[in-house]
């Protein structure tokens, strides 16, 4: 599982000192007639992409990735032998964004647990195509200026078709599901979101947050009450009754203490 997140924030932070205004691209699919149709459209309508290679095979393909370090890979689905989602699995540590290209509409949800940023229907609508872009585009310049998955009390994360941007003082707390964080509103609501726990630790405000628990990450200013009779515990806004590790106990009471005098 690669959440697109990450992806993006390594991809934004390798560029920063560069700051180039187009997208390092590079296009896979085993079909000839789909990367040269893919490549005229993007010549003809897409200035703001340069197309650095093109591949008919997840070998090729990872060959290209690892000589030109694309920032965007427009990636097939069904191909012989080795398919999209295995060229994924090639990388521990993808620093690309990703938007499929297929023509098949049931693997979306499977999509975006593999972090992708886009996913395009085959054949390519050119103002679907363009509204991609202008959104991969605008993120970029964001991420840039800003330098962190947080801007403005902002989180990003990655959504069916593209990416959510919630603030976080609507987070009551963030729990530890696996590969998966489920987020608790503090209107009732819960989401699952594909990053792990650690990488909302680092997004987040470190003045608001804090890691009480493995598979907790709370908003301070959501806590209910706080007990230290027979271990350590918070009881959160929803009503939530959650541990606090005793190895991080001492920390959160400095952080507590802290917190409430900034109120």
């Amino acid at each position: 599982m690669v959440d697109l997140f990450k992806v993006i924030l390594n991809i934004f932070l390798i560029k920063k000192s560069n700051q180039m205004n187009k997208l390092n691209v590079i296009i896979i699919d085993d079909e000839l007639h789909g990367r040269e149709n893919l490549k005229k459209i993007i010549e003809t309508y897409c200035p703001e992409i340069e197309i650095k290679g093109m591949a008919a095979s997840v070998v090729n393909a990872v060959e290209l990735v690892n000589t030109h370090k694309p920032e965007l890979v427009f990636l097939d689905i069904n191909m012989p032998v080795l398919d999209g989602f295995d060229f994924l699995d090639e990388f521990t540590e993808r620093n690309f964004m990703v938007v499929f290209v297929t023509a098949h509409e049931e693997f979306g949800i499977k999509a975006v647990k593999a972090g992708a940023a886009d996913y395009i229907i085959k054949p390519v609508n050119i103002k679907e195509l363009k509204q991609t872009v202008k959104k991969l585009l605008s993120l970029r310049k964001n991420m840039i200026k800003g330098s962190t998955a947080v801007k403005d009390d902002k989180i990003i994360i990655p959504a069916s078709h593209g990416f959510d941007v919630i603030a976080a003082d609507d987070i009551v707390r963030l729990e530890a599901e696996g590969c998966y964080t489920k987020i608790v509103f503090k209107d009732g609501r819960n989401k699952i979101a594909s990053r792990t726990l650690k990488e909302f630790e680092i997004s987040v405000q470190k003045e608001k947050f804090f890691r009480i628990h493995k598979s907790h990450l709370i908003n301070l200013n959501y806590i209910k009450s706080y007990s230290s009779a027979g271990g350590y515990f918070v009881t959160m806004i929803d009503g939530s009754r959650i541990v606090i590790s005793r190895r991080r106990a001492p920390e959160f009471t400095r952080k507590i203490k802290t917190a409430l005098k900034a109120v």
